[in-house]
């Protein structure tokens, strides 16, 4: 239809029909002139609406489904997140545990020695410069840290600092072959040289060859001058092997030591040395030996036992018991002497 007079008049005309015949029904109500016209619309289209209406519930319950599962997932996505979390948290907690213990135990260490330390976190196993034992922390020179510091944990000895950087720091473990220390011997001090052996006891070469030394005894740091590398006291290991001495001016003490340096995880740093040597005090207190049960074995005479004494009795000694035969002849020559006699 083109756009002229006429047709927008009859646009008009329409839109003032439609509108009055709004009005008629409203202020009718139930009693409406066009409520007839209404229903018949409605019996005319309304079985079309059905129609259409069942041809695209499917699709849109499809896509209520589809919304819905979506929600669904979410939601299933959201309560895995919250498990997993759950689960890390509370591995993480076990961890934390283990954490302050190992804390606790290295505090009560460095206040037993009086030696000032600062806590670290082992962030690395090795290091780039060959296969040497070492360890990389998560401090170094702006906290304070220099080359040659004595590094200890809960347990005792873990090694010397060898290289600082800003933030980081490299410690060569004291199992390493290149590490050796100074070490003395707990009651008698005797002195010796201890050096590391991969995952091997660390070897100690006594200076006296003829000390006595036994499985079970206790070494600790004997000490540096200026207390570099090493500071007095710190527990080194227990020794589990004395070579035999045949002599030689010096004797070889096999150690293990009391660190297990492949699960070490926070250490702390000495920045401070004792005032004096804490000697043996840092050691751990022995355990008592465990005592070695006594088994006493009673032996319960048999109930038979009495009357197979008597039967050996008896056996024993046959004519006291024997009973005299009836008939028996007595001999007659006794009876004649008998009779001799008379």
């Amino acid at each position: 239809m083109r756009d002229t007079r006429e047709s927008r008049l009859l646009l008009v005309l329409l839109i003032a029909i439609a509108f009055a015949l709004i009005t008629v029904d409203i202020r009718g109500g139930e009693d409406s002139p066009v409520d007839g016209a209404r229903h018949a619309a409605a019996t005319v289209f309304g079985p079309v609406e059905n129609g259409v209406a069942s041809a695209v519930n499917p699709v849109g319950n499809a896509i209520g489904a589809v919304r819905d599962s979506g929600a669904r997932h979410n939601r299933i996505a959201v309560l895995q997140k919250e498990n997993t979390e759950l689960k890390q948290r509370l591995g993480s907690d076990d961890r934390n545990r283990n954490r302050v213990r190992e804390l606790d135990k290295m505090l009560a260490k460095a206040g037993a020695g009086q030696y000032g330390i600062k806590g670290a976190e082992v962030i690395a196993i090795g290091a780039a410069q060959g296969f040497s034992w070492t360890i990389t922390i998560d401090i170094g020179a702006k906290d304070g840290i220099t080359r040659d510091m004595t590094v200890l944990n809960g347990d005792g000895l873990v090694g010397r600092v060898t290289t600082v950087g800003p933030s980081t720091s490299t410690v060569l473990l004291a199992n390493d072959p290149d590490f050796t220390v100074g070490t003395r011997m707990e009651s008698s001090d005797e002195l010796g040289f201890a050096t590391g052996q991969g995952d091997r006891p660390l070897s100690v070469q006594l200076l006296n060859g003829k000390a006595k030394i036994k499985k079970g005894d206790r070494l600790v740091t004997f000490g540096s001058s200026k207390d570099k590398p090493f500071v007095p006291g710190v527990p080194v290991g227990e020794v589990v092997q004395v070579d035999p001495s045949g002599g030689d001016l010096t004797r070889t003490l096999y150690v293990r030591p009391f660190v297990g340096f492949t699960k070490l995880d926070l250490v702390g740093v000495v920045v401070e040395a004792p005032r004096q040597d804490p000697r043996d005090t840092v050691l751990p207190p022995k355990s008592a030996p465990t005592p070695t049960p006594t088994v006493t074995v009673t032996v319960t005479p048999s109930p038979n036992a009495d009357v197979e004494a008597n039967g050996e009795a008896d056996t024993g000694n046959p004519d006291a018991n024997a009973n005299p035969d009836p008939n028996a002849n007595p001999d007659p020559n006794a009876n004649g002497q008998a009779d001799d006699q008379e």
